[in-house]
């Protein structure tokens, strides 16, 4: 008998490297687990055998009792056929990658007719379904009963998978937790009404081989125009959505996508990014991916909002979120960096008062534009921050795209000296949240990450993570998000549900924890890394000529 691939296996992402550098995974994944837990996780993960094929799109009978049939050849067809009559489907196995998802059949099935090595009856037992064997095989034998076939199924399930990320194995719940969350993805990028993303438009030169692996599915090859217009006509005639970058389309583009009926799914940096700048050309190793709006838009519904104001959180992902909060915060990582200063210069503060840090930001983002309600000075900025924290000393921390002389947004050092007591470009951002009291924002990250350790958060825009009830708003939250949440609530929205994550060492998507570990270890090469000096230059040039021309 031919032992047949695992049961618990990875969908076929193209040209990854596995990776054995990081330490097997510590959990309670290798403890016997019962039957109940390992089929209810596979249930509710719907995964196991070529879960990541296509879902089954023919005809399916009008019949309360679904009867599958996985015949082995023409003449077995008809015979079943005739045995089963009208109530019957026929699904058979495809060659190569066009593969059928056998979630999209059984979980419509009240019965299965199968050969014993066909992987579909372990998923049919977790399921609690009638199962009828034509011969002998891996996954059973016709005179076999049901407990046999349950000893099979869980036998499958309990074969130590090997981890793509680290040096060892791991055990069935946590094989099942990863192929969860490559599920995920991939059911996301085909898109709940069939609108697979098959093209994409707006995506800079120096991250479109991330953005392929982060928006890839298995049977339509994503495909990156630099013309807007070929890139609609193209998803227009796949019948497929078009993703784009926010802030490389235009209001055209997106009102001929809505004559055409063509989806447009926005993508952009996600809130853990890499360690370096996106004006350094540094790729994303996180992004979001929004079918609804985007998440700095308070103006307009998004993924991040709906998740926020109607999911509920199991307790295993509060819990999960509350693990991943202590260990950003233990291991200083903020969205483009890593690690803690050995600076002393941030300890140098007023004993007895109250430290406040105003983040600046760039000036002519589309998160100030579009949240920041009207207001997009960052001197204005530091200005109502003096107003309402009279008696405070201030910081004041320039964005470094900006103090690059990549962005938008400069404020001379004197100006900015005239409402803010000291200006820090020292240290991490990470560094700078230890050591200050509370945090003064428009709509920058930077509010987020300072909730993650616990400080006061004062937003004068409407970010994402403004009006949910752990935050002082002076900005005008949408009603949409009359909902208070716990912080490991947001947490588990904000960084576990909508983002996605991509591990710089074999090249999959990951879960966060996985590039945490990454970015901790310093284990995230650049394949851009020559053109950094490049970048460094032309930014150092064009911030001496604006510090030039303000004076």
């Amino acid at each position: 008998m031919t032992k047949p691939p695992p049961l618990l296996r990875a969908p076929p992402f193209p040209d990854w490297q596995p990776a054995t550098d990081l330490p097997p995974p510590s959990s309670e994944d290798h403890a016997q687990a019962s039957r109940e837990e390992l089929f209810s996780a596979l249930c509710q993960a719907r995964v196991g055998g070529s879960f990541w094929g296509k879902p089954f799109a023919g005809p399916r009978p009008d019949h309360t009792d679904l009867i599958v049939l996985r015949p082995g050849s023409g003449e077995e067809r008809t015979k079943l056929l005739e045995e089963h009559g009208s109530g019957a489907l026929i699904v058979e196995s495809l060659a190569g990658d066009h593969v059928i998802d056998p979630w999209s059949v059984l979980l419509h099935a009240t019965k299965l007719v199968a050969h014993g090595d066909d992987e579909w009856i372990a998923i049919a037992v977790a399921l609690g379904i009638e199962v009828e064997l034509l011969s002998p095989g891996f996954y059973g034998k016709p005179d076999e009963g049901r407990s046999g076939l349950v000893q099979r199924a869980l036998s499958a399930i309990n074969q130590p998978m090997f981890s793509p990320f680290s040096a060892g194995r791991v055990g069935p719940l946590e094989a099942i937790a990863l192929l969860s969350e490559w599920r995920r993805v991939i059911d996301a990028n085909r898109g709940q009404e069939g609108h697979t993303l098959v093209a994409a438009c707006g995506i800079s030169w120096w991250k479109r081989f991330e953005i392929k692996r982060f928006l890839w599915s298995p049977e339509t090859p994503l495909k990156i125009f630099r013309n807007a217009s070929r890139a609609l006509t193209y998803a227009q005639s796949h019948n497929g959505a078009l993703a784009v970058w926010p802030s490389r389309i235009s209001p055209s583009l997106i009102d001929e996508a809505r004559r055409r009926n063509v989806p447009l799914v926005r993508v952009e940096d996600g809130f853990v990014r890499s360690v370096g700048l996106g004006s350094n050309l540094v790729p994303p190793l996180s992004v979001i991916v929004d079918r609804v709006g985007i998440h700095f838009d308070p103006t307009k519904p998004s993924d991040l909002e709906t998740i926020l104001a109607h999911h509920e959180f199991s307790d295993n992902m509060i819990e999960r979120a509350a693990r991943l909060r202590e260990t950003l915060v233990a291991a200083g990582i903020s969205k483009y960096a890593s690690g803690h200063s050995s600076s002393n210069a941030l300890r140098e503060r007023q004993v007895g008062t109250r430290v406040v840090l105003v983040t600046g930001q760039v000036e002519d983002d589309m998160s100030v534009l579009a949240g920041g309600g009207g207001l997009t000075s960052n001197l204005e900025l530091l200005r109502r921050a003096r107003d309402q924290e009279p008696a405070a000393q201030i910081w004041w921390r320039p964005h470094p795209d900006v103090d690059a002389g990549h962005r938008n947004g400069f404020v001379d050092d004197t100006a900015a000296l005239e409402f803010a007591d000291r200006i820090v470009r020292d240290g991490s951002m990470a560094d700078l949240l230890d050591e200050v009291d509370g945090v003064h924002v428009l709509t920058s990250l930077s509010g987020f990450e300072a909730l993650l350790r616990g400080r006061d958060v004062t937003c004068h825009g409407t970010p994402f993570y403004a009006g949910w009830g752990l935050t002082r708003d002076l900005g005008e939250v949408p009603e949409r998000r009359g909902r208070n949440l716990t912080l490991d609530q947001l947490v588990a929205g904000v960084l576990l549900l909508y983002p996605r994550y991509l591990d710089p060492v074999t090249g999959l998507p990951c879960p966060p924890e996985v590039l945490i570990q990454r970015m901790s270890n310093r284990q995230t090469p650049n394949r851009l890394q020559w053109i950094a000096p490049l970048r460094r230059a032309q930014g150092s040039f064009m911030a001496r000529l604006r510090r030039k021309t303000s004076k």
